[in-house]
């Protein structure tokens, strides 16, 4: 197990980039066997998640060649139509390759995938999705077998909940329909954007991503592909907000405003300043942040990925703060964390309350889950004394280099 060794109360100062988006990578990943040609993908992070990627693409029978941020994947060799039920285990978006293995081979077996423990987060929404495509499931110990018989069939679909990855598995899923899809309450989030520029890049025809409303008119083949990955929104999110906890300014290269604008707009609310140009933020923290109050929501609202970030930053706000989880259940497991280093929450069902303290102090934590471990990270860069965050393999998971940005920019800390 690694852990990372924090020393608090350092200013953030200066200028770093923003890593590609581990979100959008992951389904553009797995989308690449659909053209079963050549896909070169640029600014891919250098994270778990992708690692694990590589790996369920080379049992598929990819060929898969990796040079720092570049990723090209030969899928004209694909020869299997069932995901490792151990690499299915690592992570929840593996789930992802069943939409493109149904729109490769209308046939997909996999197990039910793992990830973070973070609350219930079933694939009913994916496998109603697929029904609705005329193809049929079977569901025995844990395993799961799609198979379209004849052919996967035009469909209205309407979501019973924007689910991101059910928007997604449908979208690949369809790519080679006879006729055409509509995906209704679809999910808004810029990641589902991305996927749809890099299909539409190879030859598909999708129209709609970032509205609640999705198209795809079926096409016959598609082509060899080179894409560069969106930034990271919630790395993003999470650079500007260690920045703001420990009373510095930066200046983040490589973002996209508008995919985080609540973020902008709650940090702006609590006190910060901020700068937005074409391609990169500034932002200079006041010496104390004004408390807030965020209710977590499907996009364009306050993405629930950010909720733990700027809790640890609200620990220590003037005032009282109030946040509502809406999407995960169990996403407030951190806060247990958050109070060995004196912070005083109070939990009530999907709601904290928040009274914010002068000081944390440093403490020995334990990451539950990616986001709640990197909120504990941001927890440590602000308290006094030393801060040691245990099981730093789920951050890994999401935030590439995240150690070593940090310290660029003033941070004391290392990993061990």
């Amino acid at each position: 197990m690694s852990s990372y060794i924090i020393k608090g109360g350092q200013k953030l100062v200066g200028e770093t980039f923003v890593s590609g988006s581990k979100n959008a990578s992951l389904p553009i990943m797995a989308a690449s066997i659909l053209n079963k040609d050549i896909t070169k993908l640029y600014n891919v992070p250098n994270i778990h998640d992708t690692e694990v990627m590589i790996e369920i693409l080379q049992s598929l029978g990819c060929k898969v060649k990796k040079n720092k941020n570049k990723v090209v994947i030969d899928s004209r060799y694909l020869t299997n139509y069932e995901i490792p039920e151990k690499l299915m285990h690592q992570m929840r978006s593996s789930v992802i390759f069943a939409g493109a293995l149904l729109g490769r081979y209308k046939k997909a077996i996999f197990s039910y995938p793992g990830g973070c423990d973070i609350g219930a987060r079933p694939i009913d929404l994916h496998l109603k999705g697929f029904e609705k495509l005329g193809i049929k499931i079977n569901q025995e110990s844990g395993r799961i077998e799609c198979i379209a018989e004849e052919k996967i069939i035009p469909s209205e679909i309407n979501l019973d909940f924007p689910s991101v990855g059910a928007t997604e598995n449908i979208m690949l899923a369809s790519v080679f329909i006879k006729g055409n899809v509509k995906i209704i309450n679809a999910a808004m989030e810029p990641e589902i954007v991305d996927l749809q520029n890099y299909l539409n890049q190879m030859g598909a025809r999708i129209k709609g991503a970032g509205s609640n409303v999705i198209t795809i008119e079926g096409v016959d083949k598609l082509n060899q592909v080179s894409y560069s990955i969106m930034p990271d929104r919630i790395e993003a999110g999470t650079l500007l907000v260690a920045t703001a906890i420990t009373k510095g300014n930066i200046r983040l290269n490589n973002v996209k405003s508008k995919h985080i604008a609540p973020v902008l707009s709650k940090l702006i609310e609590s006190g910060c300043s901020i700068k937005i140009n074409e391609n990169n933020i500034e932002l200079d923290s006041p010496k104390r942040l004004k408390a807030l109050d965020i209710k977590t929501m499907p996009y364009p609202g306050f993405p629930t990925d950010m909720q733990s970030i700027i809790v640890s930053m609200l620990c220590t706000c003037c005032g009282t703060s109030v946040i509502t989880e809406n999407i995960f259940e169990n996403r407030f497991k951190y806060m247990a964390e958050l109070q060995k280093m004196g912070a005083k929450i109070k939990i009530e069902g999907r709601t904290a309350v928040i009274k914010g303290v002068k000081k944390l102090s440093g403490a020995n934590v334990v990451a539950t889950d990616l986001r709640g471990g990197a909120g504990l990270v941001l927890a440590g860069l602000m308290a006094k004394g030393i801060t040691k965050v245990n099981n730093i393999e789920y951050i890994l998971r999401g935030y590439e280099n995240l150690e070593d940005k940090l310290t660029k920019l003033g941070a004391k800390i290392i990993k061990i």
